[in-house]
């Protein structure tokens, strides 16, 4: 791997621990990451685009691994998530980034395009829906709530965490195994995970990410359009989200274009590395 960089930022009033690696006058490249993960998510991404000159920053996003963990679930409001990243942004000395968003990370980013747009290059999405492209197929069609069943248990209180905790975190592993390719995590992967859930608070933190979606759902008014240029990046075997998100959330785009992997999963980027990176690689050059 490129050699990489540990820092603390703050960023509304919190500290996030942020990996950095590329040149410092390279245009930054944020990558942010989903659950369960943290920034070493990105391991193959990180040197890939530092190697192209890029600056690269990946945070642990709140809640997650080194970074701070507000004890509240109304701490992790979207409103607060994307703010946390607009933050973020400011703190690089540069005007605009190019940001890339998987799973929570993406819907976060794709909330950073929509409120703060001025602060955005371009935007790039991995197998994560537009929040109205999502809330439209859910009440369109019933088996993607059968797919999203899992937000229903993350809300039982206490009972998650204590469920993934056991064995040294055998379900979260099994979890990832099963909607994974064969061979996609190695144990060296899994044991960086494993410390990751580690960390005081971080599982019950990262698990009230979906709490707060449930109980506090955003009443702020932020346009629904995407106006930054956007590129989809999906892995048609997504287990959780059907392939058909990915060009109803283009819809909300005034500027996008999307592309399909049939044979990867959700962990698109772990799968299929090397075609992500030259597709994201090629978009920003663009």
């Amino acid at each position: 791997m490129e050699t990489i960089e540990h820092t603390f930022i703050e960023t509304n009033g919190i500290k996030l621990h942020v990996v950095q690696a590329g040149p410092k006058e390279g245009e930054v490249v944020l990558l942010l990451h989903g659950f369960p993960e943290f920034w070493y998510g990105w391991e193959k991404q990180i040197s890939a685009l530092a190697s192209q000159g890029y600056r690269v920053w990946v945070p642990d996003q709140r809640g997650y691994n080194l970074s701070d963990k507000p004890k509240n679930i109304r701490d992790y409001q979207m409103k607060d998530l994307a703010a946390d990243i607009a933050g973020l942004i400011k703190a690089s000395g540069k005007e605009k980034v190019y940001l890339v968003g998987h799973d929570w990370g993406g819907i976060v980013a794709w909330r950073v395009a929509r409120e703060y747009p001025d602060l955005l290059h371009k935007l790039i999405i991995l197998n994560v829906p537009h929040e109205q492209a999502m809330a439209k197929q859910i009440l369109q069609h019933p088996l993607q709530i059968l797919k999203s069943s899992y937000i229903g248990f993350f809300q039982l209180r206490g009972v998650p965490e204590r469920l993934f905790s056991v064995s040294d975190w055998e379900p979260a592993v099994k979890a990832l195994k099963a909607t994974s390719q064969k061979g996609t995590f190695s144990e060296e992967d899994l044991q960086r995970y494993r410390s990751a859930w580690s960390q005081p608070r971080a599982m019950r933190s990262m698990i009230n990410w979906y709490r707060a979606l449930v109980r506090y759902p955003s009443s702020q008014k932020v346009s629904a359009r995407v106006k930054v240029p956007t590129f989809v990046i999906w892995g048609a075997k997504d287990q959780f989200l059907g392939q058909e998100l990915a060009s109803k959330s283009l819809e909300y785009c005034d500027n996008g274009r999307g592309r399909l992997i049939g044979e990867a999963t959700h962990w698109i980027q772990h799968e299929k590395a090397e075609q992500v990176n030259e597709w994201m690689i090629d978009f920003i050059r663009e």
